[in-house]
This record gives C-alpha cells, structure tokens and sequence, in this order.
C-alpha cells in the first residue's frame, strides 16, 4: 500500500498534499508524523512544511533511516533530544538492528540539534566539513532559538558536534547496501549532503530540492551555483525516488519544477527588475504568482527576491 501511494504520486507527477496547516498529525509522539516505509527498506517521518513551532516541536524536516543487513543509518539527527528519542524508538519498532550511523543533511539547527542524543548512544555522527563548521559557529543560537520556540520539547538537548567529516564524497558499504554520501556542490546552504543508494534508485536529497514548501533563500547563498550543481550533477543521477529536504518523497521532475525552476524564474524576474533600472524596494514586487500555493510563500516569497537583488546586482 505505501509503494502503491508513492509509485501514484511518483508517476501521475502530482504533489502530495503539504501540511502547513497541520499543526501535529501524530499527537502521541513528539514527531510531527509517524515515519512511513518509502520504499522496502527506507523510512522517513516527514516533517511540517511549516516554520517550527510548539506544536510541531521543531519537526519541519524530514527524518529518515535505512535498514541495512547489519544496522541502520539515520539521516538528520532531529532538532532535538526528544525528536531524536522519538525517532529512535520508531525504529526500533521496526527493526533489532543497531543504528551504526547518523548524517547530518547540513549545518542547520533540526539537521544537527539532535545529534547529543545519538552521540550518547555511541552513534558515529557524519557532516560534510562545511555543515560541521557550520553548526560549531551557530549552534548556541540554534539551541537559544529552539528553547524559545519548543518549551519542553528542548529540554535534554545538548550540543554535540559531528564526530566525522567529508568532503565530497564518502562510500558506506553497511548490511549489502552501498550507500553514497555525497556533496555535489554549492546549493542551498554550506556543506549540503545528498545520501544517494544507486542500487535502489533512492535519493535523499536533503536541502538541495524542495516542492512542496517554498525554497528559502540565505543570504550568501549562490543561487546561479545551486542552478548548476541542480543541472550538472543533481539531475543526471536520475533518481527514481526522492525525498526531499522537507515535504513527501516525491519524483525528481517535481522537485526539479518546484526548485530549480522557481530559482531559474526569480532570477530571470530580479535581472529583468534590474536590467530596467530597478532598486531593491521594487525587487520585492517582482511576480511571484505562479509559486504562491506553496508553503511558506507569505513568509519567504519577498525575503527571497531581496537576497537574489543583492546577489544579481554586481554580477
């Protein structure tokens, strides 16, 4: 049943429906969702494509695990102690078999606030070199952040840095399965990691791909480069499935029309805003229309044309 509803939405090309207005939907766990079973052997409880909240107790990524022949591999530590328990739990609900290792998906606070918890475990914990550095410079305002937003659901989190890092590509050869720890370039933010299992197809793509929220844009993010690390190394993998950063697993042509895409149309808006001699107050109003049914469009729509202008402007 759960191939059947992935396999639907894979090859119809249709969203699944988002969650922004959901604000838990698996009330007994501090997870916003119970992890679902994409396809055999890989999970993910999906997060909120809402900004974190009390409710949602920072769940608004996506948590994911393999299960191996000899052990699971987790993907994101969680934004917390709790979400990394709670995962934890889950999956020994599913499987006896140890969790031998965690990836940081990049530097941000719900990739690696969790990593205290499975660091106690004796967990090895893996980070690209640039999330690592990353996370060590901002980690006590991503703690600060999440004390003030989750309440409770904070409590017990402790910083814990990855134990190792890469750079651009690490090989896990775990229980039969080849897993590809990759960085393929400059994208969303410092040192994003992409977890590729080429046997299965299975791409868990991390913040490099978004479709059903709204990409936010940081300021220093190279948007030109995300465009090319997308078409030179991200899309000629050709995965089957993905799961993004947030939002459902879903197929590489709707990531593609949700991210690339978008990133390739405000950036033609922002160089036509300045080839008419426009300023950074009318960058905001450039035509966003088209991507206004996503999640988070009221919150980042405008932020993002601001950081293109001033990216685009001296190019």
């Amino acid at each position: 049943m759960r191939l059947a509803w992935l396999m639907a939405a894979t090859w119809a090309g249709m969203p699944l429906s988002a969650s922004e207005d959901i604000a838990d939907q698996y009330p007994q766990s501090v997870l916003y969702s119970k992890p679902v079973e994409v396809i055999p052997h890989v999970f993910s409880a999906i997060g909120a494509t809402a900004p974190p909240t009390m409710e949602n107790a920072g769940h608004n990524n996506n948590l994911s695990f393999i299960v191996t022949g000899d052990g699971v591999i987790v993907v994101n530590s969680g934004a917390s102690w709790k979400l990394a328990e709670a995962l934890h739990a889950e999956i020994r609900a599913v499987t006896a078999q140890p969790v031998r290792l965690v990836i940081n998906e990049n530097g941000q606070g719900h990739s690696m606030l969790g990593n205290g918890y499975w660091a106690a475990q004796g967990v090895p914990i893996l980070a690209h070199e640039e999330a690592a550095a990353e996370f060590a410079d901002g980690s006590a305002q991503d703690l600060a952040a999440l004390q003030r937003y989750a309440g409770p659901n904070a409590e017990g989190t402790v910083i814990a840095l990855p134990s190792e890092t890469f750079t651009d590509r690490k090989v896990v050869e775990m229980g039969g399965v080849t897993v590809e720890v990759l960085h393929l370039g400059p994208a969303h933010s410092p040192g994003d990691t992409q977890v590729w299992i080429p046997a299965w197809s299975m791409m868990i793509a991390g913040d490099i791909a978004f479709h059903e929220r709204m990409p936010p844009i940081f300021e220093g993010t190279c948007t030109s480069c995300w465009i090319e690390t997308w078409e030179t190394a991200f899309a000629p993998l050709a995965p089957t499935y993905v799961i993004p950063g947030h939002g459902h697993p879903t197929n590489l042509a709707q990531v593609t029309r949700y991210t690339h895409d978008y990133l390739v149309d405000l950036r033609a808006k922002i160089g036509a805003h300045l080839d008419a001699g426009g300023d950074l107050a009318g960058a905001y109003y450039v035509d966003q229309s088209a991507w206004a049914h996503l999640d988070t469009f009221e919150e980042l729509a405008t932020k993002n044309a601001g950081v293109v202008f001033a990216e685009m402007e001296f190019e």
